[in-house]
């Protein structure tokens, strides 16, 4: 087959943009993601291989580092996500592995991942009504893993502090999308 069109995580040829007054909510389709994981006795040169990557820094626990192209955030010990644009890291992956070599197991995780990116003056209310984190407390950099319409999700505070980005399984997408989209309306 060679008449193949790209579709969003909720299914349209473009992403979705709602915005309700004082937030704005866009399906991010661009981002590339890829997870890194140490293998046992590889720990030290992995951590090594993703601060090379990330100009000499490895994200903590609860911690994200956002840096351009390439950012990451921590999903466990000695375990990462790490996100890209797309168009340029298409295969992020493979590029990982290149630079992983032995010491990760890396896997595509750019189709199991829906992303949204939730801005406005009034995010912190619309996350408040979504999930029991404490949005208010963290910090540009921050990421917690959370449940938001029963659903796992990261949410990563980005900057500027308006901003959050929230991953979400891409299966349940319209799911999610829905959660978030009749949060927004409810606090109008």
């Amino acid at each position: 087959m060679h008449n193949l069109t790209a579709i969003t995580a909720l299914g349209s040829s473009v992403p979705s943009v709602d915005t309700v007054d004082g937030a704005t909510l866009r399906e991010n389709a661009e981002l590339a993601l890829a997870s890194v994981h140490a293998r046992i006795g590889h720990e030290t040169a992995c951590r090594a291989a993703l601060a090379d990557l990330l100009d000499g820094r490895v994200p903590d626990v609860g911690k994200v580092i956002l840096r351009d192209p390439e950012a990451a955030f921590w999903t466990g010990p000695d375990q990462w996500m790490v996100g890209a644009p797309y168009e340029t890291h298409e295969d992020l992956d493979a590029q990982l592995k290149a630079r992983f070599g032995a010491s990760a197991s890396i896997t595509e995780q750019s189709d199991a991942w829906a992303c949204f990116d939730l801005q406005g003056a009034k995010m912190e209310r619309v996350m408040e009504l979504l999930c029991p984190i404490n949005i208010r407390a963290m910090q540009t950099g921050d990421v917690q893993r959370t449940s938001l319409h029963h659903l796992g999700c990261f949410v990563i505070r980005r900057d500027p502090s308006d901003w959050v980005r929230i991953l979400g399984p891409r299966a349940s997408a319209g799911s999610l999308h829905h959660a978030i989209v009749t949060a927004m309306r409810s606090i109008v």
